[in-house]
This record gives structure tokens, sequence and C-alpha cells, in this order.
């Protein structure tokens, strides 16, 4: 157990266990942190999308009901600004089975979403996503934390130095209860919401420092519930799956290529996270994320399509939920922003997921995701700019190769790193290769190789063997010619002259969905799988 646990917990009452000084010792069955963090994940997201893209008419007729949106001071005032009109924003969905006041749902929310009552939960920050918002127009990027990464807590709120990243909100939350308690305070109100304003600074400083000292401008917070309550408002849903899938746990049922789904599939479409089938999918909790930035993707698109956004009864359905389930910063003002965003709702907008180096434990024996700060400082600095803390060394630019032995490099990733494949194209783009196609293997390899389609091709083969790592080469008719494809295994390490791609990570009754009018078939091979278009209906595993 981590020291300093305090996962909040809600009894019968509405009131929260394991308070009164001690902490509770106790953390939620890990079923039910998992089932609550994808929908969380998605909740969040996509309120704020629905926040930051309505213009024009919605605005004008509606602003004054976003009033009843819930306001914080949890931004500190002598924390870091972006500049050249950027804005960055932290998105943060809480697991927690009470609304933004602390009070539980209806009941028949409960029972619509399967995943437990208000005894279940707490106050963990399982949707973490940070969108930069260029102040020039330019395409706007949306970088997914994953839940679950090691980090230093710089508050230490609990006396916990570092811990999963999502657990900065509930550590801070706990520790300002306790001290609210001991000093007199009683009233249910204040102590939620002063708790709550203690966990979101912590949360704020934790990504801020995680990131880099990336500036943090603004926030927006929004509880599970928001996701089904949207799900109903939009349905149905189109959405695009590359191979049929089925899991009984989550309740998924849905079949290879374009469907439309309602608000319950909705649910089971950014909750799965295995298969009890089609076991060769290999489904993890970082395959849930991509779900989520495609359906994201997806839903702003249709939003768009179906001008639910000129429409006030449709839209009154919209803001009605944001004002229930979100909570924002007192600096955050929603018509500006919307204006500054209104390109969301044509896809400009790219997603991006952080790396991991590997899965691992913490001394506590916890399931955490153990990164390479300096690999994700540099990473985000480059989609977005702004301070880094701890800075790479910067390594030898590789010499450029002959006009001769150039050529275009496809990659596919044959391990358990996600992004690697990537993470490689993008070291090769100095080099005089192109970067071609990334893919992922349906099957894991020990060995990694350079194939080339004949012998002509071989001395650029060999060429860029030699700039891999010294790398085995061997012909395959299947190469497109002036094409040259790596299959990356198990034992590979990228060489430091190139960068560090280590770090790259690693029962429902509900109806069959309905076939979508966006015609057939799936794409057969993966796309980066750390990164989304935010343009239209995406293909995902």
């Amino acid at each position: 157990m981590q020291p300093g646990w305090a996962q909040a917990q809600v009894g019968a009452n509405g009131h929260r266990g394991g308070r009164g000084g001690q902490r509770s010792g106790h953390r939620p069955a890990r079923h039910h942190d998992r089932r609550w963090g994808s929908i969380a994940r998605w909740v969040i997201a996509l309120v704020s999308v629905l926040v930051f893209s309505v213009t024009g008419y919605g605005w004008s007729q509606y602003e004054a009901l976003l009033t009843g949106i819930g306001r914080s001071d949890a931004i500190r005032a002598d924390a870091p600004k972006s500049v050249g009109g950027d804005t960055n924003i932290l998105i943060m969905g809480l697991d927690s089975r009470l609304d933004e006041n602390g009070k539980p749902l209806p009941p028949e929310i409960y029972q619509a979403l399967h995943a437990g009552d208000q005894q279940v939960g707490g106050y963990n920050a399982n949707v973490l996503m940070l969108v930069h918002l260029p102040g020039n127009g330019a395409r706007a990027t949306a970088i997914s934390i994953p839940r679950d990464d090691y980090v230093s807590l710089p508050g230490s709120p609990d006396g916990v130095a570092k811990g999963k990243i999502k657990q900065a909100y509930g550590f801070a939350f706990d520790q300002e209860h306790k001290r609210l308690m001991a000093a007199g305070v009683r009233d249910q109100t204040t102590l939620e919401q002063q708790s709550r304003d203690a966990g979101r600074q912590e949360e704020v400083d934790t990504v801020a420092q995680f990131l880099g000292g990336v500036p943090i401008d603004h926030f927006v917070e929004v509880t599970m519930v928001a996701f089904y309550q949207l799900a109903q408002v939009v349905e149905p849903i189109t959405v695009c799956l590359k191979e049929d899938t089925r899991d009984n746990y989550s309740g998924a049922d849905f079949h290879r290529g374009y469907q439309q789904i309602n608000a319950a599939q909705a649910v089971a479409f950014v909750r799965q996270r295995r298969d009890s089938v089609h076991t060769q999918l290999n489904f993890s909790d970082l395959d849930r994320e991509r779900r989520q930035q495609a359906f994201i993707a997806s839903l702003v698109f249709q939003l768009k399509q179906a001008g639910t956004f000129l429409n006030p009864a449709r839209l009154r359905g919209l803001i009605d939920v944001a004002k229930q389930n979100i909570a924002a910063d007192t600096g955050l003002e929603l018509l500006s922003f919307a204006q500054q965003a209104s390109a969301l709702t044509g896809g400009n907008i790219a997603f991006k997921t952080l790396p991991i180096v590997r899965f691992g434990t913490d001394p506590a024996g916890e399931d955490v995701n153990i990164v390479d700060v300096s690999e994700v400082q540099t990473l985000v600095h480059n989609l977005i700019g702004g301070p880094t803390l701890t800075p790479a060394a910067p390594a030898p630019a590789p010499a450029p190769v002959s006009g001769s032995q150039s050529g275009t490099v496809d990659v596919i990733n044959a391990t358990n790193r996600n992004g690697l494949a990537a993470t490689l194209e993008h070291a090769l783009t100095p080099t005089g290769f192109t970067p071609g196609v990334t893919s992922t293997a349906r099957r894991h390899r020990s060995t990694t190789t350079v194939y080339y389609p004949d012998s002509g091709a071989a001395d650029a083969a060999k060429t860029l063997a030699a700039m891999l790592g010294e790398l085995p080469t061997a012909v395959d008719s299947t190469v497109s010619s002036g094409h040259l494809r790596v299959v990356l295994g198990a034992d590979y390490t990228m060489p430091a002259s190139l960068g560090t791609a280590n770090s790259a990570t690693t029962g429902d009754s509900s109806p069959r969905p309905a076939p979508g009018a966006a015609p057939g078939a799936a794409p057969s091979s993966d796309a980066d799988p750390d990164s989304i278009s935010g343009a239209g209906v995406q293909c995902v595993k």
C-alpha cells in the first residue's frame, strides 16, 4: 500500500468515509478504477470540446446559461502564463460517483452506467489532457497523459512525494479535508469545495512540473456522469473499428467498419480494454485512450455536420449537461475561448498520447507506468513549445545520406512499446531518408531487421541498418520499389545519434450497432497509435 494513500470513499449518506484525520488504509478494488477510468477520460475531453466549440448563434443566445458552471481559484496567481496569444488548458476528469457539489447522483444514472453507486470511487484524476490552442489560429494539439504515470508530486500531499499522476488530486483533497475538519469546519459544501480546490491546484502543479514547466493557463474539470448524459443528447453516434471485437466485461459488441451506436453502447465503446473472443487484439489501457480520442474527433465532426450548434433545443440540452457537471477556473472566459477554438469543429486538432518506457510497480507493489521524464518533456516542448525543466542532452545530428542511398522507410512496430515506430520515423527525418508509413504488427518479434525489395536497394538498406545500430538486412519481395521496411523487435535500442526511442510506451443486452452511412471496410494497417487526427470519423482498434 502506498504510504499516505487516502482514496476518498462515500458512504450511503453521501459523506466521505476514511476521514477524521486518519488515512483510509484502503484502496478500492482495481476493477472499479479501470471501469470508470475509461468513462471519465472520455467525459472530460468531450465536454471540454463542447465548451470550446460552441460559437456564433449558440453563444449569443446561451452564454447566460453557462454562468451555472462551477468556478474555482485553483490556478495560482503567480503561475507562469503562455505568451503570444497561446492558451494551454488542462482537462481533468474525476472518477467520483458524485456531482460537482459532492452529492450522490440519481439512482437511474447509477443503474444505466453499471459501475457502482456513491459508495464506490474517489477523487483520482483519471483523465488528464492538455489542450494547446495556438494564438495564431494554427492546429490545436491535445496531449493525453496516461493516468498511471509514476511522477513526483511537488506539494507532497498527505506526505507522498511520488505517485501516479492521477493521485495528486485525491491526496491533496484528503489533506485539506483533514485540515478543515481539525479546524472545526463542518459545513459540507465548504468542505467539498475547498478540498476540491486543493486537489485541483496540486494536480495542475503536478502536471506542469511533469511536462517541463509548461504554463497551464486554465483548467476544466468534469464528473463522469456527463458522458452518459451527453451521449443521450447526441445519439446515434458514428464510430469505426478495424476489427470485430467483443468483451463481456464492458459489454462491447462491435463489428468491423463504420457503425452507429447509442448512449449505452458508447459507454462500452470507450470502456473496452480487453477482448474476450479475439484475444490476438492485445488490448491495453492505452488502446482505450486512443478509442476515446477517436470518439471525440468523430463526435465533434458529427455535431457540426448535424447543425447541433444552430439547434436551440439540442444546444440547450448540451449546455444543461455542462452546467451540471463542469467546473473551471475563474479566469476562463468561455465566450472568448469558444471563438478562439471554433476551428476544432472542423477537425483542426491533433491528439497525442505521451510515451511510457514500460509497465512496472512502485515500492508498494502498485501497477504504474515507468516514464522517461526527459523524453516526455522534450516531446511536449517540440509539440507546443514552452520551457523545459530537465532537457535531454542534444545528440549529434546524423549525417545525411546521399541520393543513391536514400529511400522511403516504412516502420512496423513488433514490440510492446507503443509509439516506437513513430518515434523512429521522426528521428530519421533529417537523415535523408523519407519517412513512410508506420504500423503495428499483430504479433511481437524478438529481433529487428531491415528489409529491401531487390539488389538495387541493398546499399541503401545497409546504410540504414548501420545508422539504426548495425542491424541485419534481408531481401523481401513484398517491399515496394523505392522503399525499405524496418520491423522493430524487442531487442531494438535506438543509437544515441538518433535520439532515445526506448521511452516509447509499451454482459450487455444492448442491440448490435447499426451499420453507419459511411462506406465500408476499415483500413488494414494501423496508423501511428499515439497520434490521431481530429478530422472526421477515425477507424481504431
